[in-house]
């Protein structure tokens, strides 16, 4: 590729604040997979967050970019799955597979969508030494044909309407809201944005743990459950922020817990092979195939308050964090009731036009 800003580039980041910040420019925040998308005539490039080749995944969107972008071009942005009028990430966790055959499969019957909000070079124009304010106007340009894979993120500057899209839209599956100074250059890999995300609080059964990576007598991770209505514990999640010295101590802590996965909820010994299921539902990486997804199977008895910010389906979308152990609750009392479901909220009302899938 022969292009201004040439692959690979670290996409720009952003610092979580507790409040929205006044006087700049406000988009809603996409949960997706952050892409940097390159063009240069018939060639596209998909580049991740970590600068990780994604091309191989997203044919359709590949194909769209020729068709719909400028011949010359770098666009920053989210790729997402849209089904039911909402954002989907599980869906566009399956689409990472080995597979070309399932990949061609699932483009079919998945088809992503790039929303775009940023713009790093056109034609042999470099955009990044530019301010926000003059790349938005030049993204909106280039892309006012775009559509139907391409589309151009909604943003303000009015500080009450992002509160209120802050308030709204997450019952379409977005996390909160981006705030980006006027004058702001682009700069790679530098938390020079702001995000403003939604914080709540669950309690949740310890159920197992997983080892920490030294080998050592420590805890990795805790695993999370809540009860269903029919009592049956489904997985969550994970909390794995720990100083050392609190990971041996718990280590130590639960050790009288500790069970055989006989009678316990979660015997996944029988799911270990079918990778799909194991990371859909017990928390594997597709970034990292090998990974070992074995734990230590706990009696559910002790309860933990966490930190999240939303739900992915019947999972906490993000790592959780450490809030405070509840040894006043009873473990039979954590369930899913206790979760705040936001209004539902329409995609197409936020960028009309944007696909879904059946």
């Amino acid at each position: 590729m022969d292009l201004p800003v040439p692959p690979p580039v670290s996409p720009m980041l952003a610092k979580s604040v507790d409040a929205i910040p006044p006087g700049a420019s406000y988009e809603p925040k996409w949960d997706g997979f952050r892409t940097i998308l390159f063009r240069d005539g018939d060639e596209v490039e998909l580049g991740s967050r970590n600068e990780r080749p994604m091309t191989r995944y997203f044919p359709e969107v590949v194909a769209a970019a020729v068709a719909e972008l400028p011949p010359r071009c770098v666009v920053d942005g989210e790729i997402v799955i849209a089904t039911a009028a909402r954002l989907d990430f599980e869906a566009l966790q399956l689409r990472l597979h080995p597979a070309a055959s399932r990949v061609r499969m699932l483009a079919a019957q998945t088809p992503a969508q790039f929303i775009a909000f940023d713009l790093l070079a056109l034609g042999d124009q470099d955009l990044t030494g530019l301010p926000f304010s003059e790349r938005r106007a030049a993204l909106e340009r280039a892309l006012s044909t775009a559509g139907p894979t391409f589309h151009v993120t909604p943003a303000t500057t009015d500080l009450a309407l992002a509160r209120r899209w802050f308030d709204e839209f997450e019952g379409a599956g977005l996390d909160g809201v981006i705030a980006k100074p006027l004058e702001l250059t682009y700069q790679p890999d530098k938390r020079v944005m702001f995000k403003v995300k939604h914080r709540r609080t669950a309690d949740c059964v310890v159920a197992g743990y997983r080892l920490h990576k030294s080998g050592a007598d420590a805890v990795g991770s805790l695993l999370l459950g809540l009860y269903d209505e029919d009592g049956s514990l489904a997985s969550v999640g994970v909390i794995g922020a720990f100083p050392m010295a609190t990971r041996h101590a718990l280590f130590t802590e639960l050790q009288p817990l500790v069970m055989t996965f006989e009678g316990h909820p979660w015997n996944w010994a029988a799911h270990m092979a079918d990778r799909d299921t194991t990371r859909r539902y017990e928390g594997g990486s597709r970034w990292n195939a090998g990974k070992d997804l074995s734990f230590v199977p706990l009696r559910p008895e002790r309860v933990v308050e966490v930190r999240y910010d939303h739900m992915e389906g019947r999972r906490f979308r993000h790592t959780a964090q450490f809030n405070r152990w509840r040894p006043d609750r009873d473990p039979a009392s954590c369930t899913f009731a206790q979760l705040e479901q936001p209004a539902t909220f329409d995609l197409g009302d936020i960028v009309p036009g944007l696909c879904t899938s059946p």
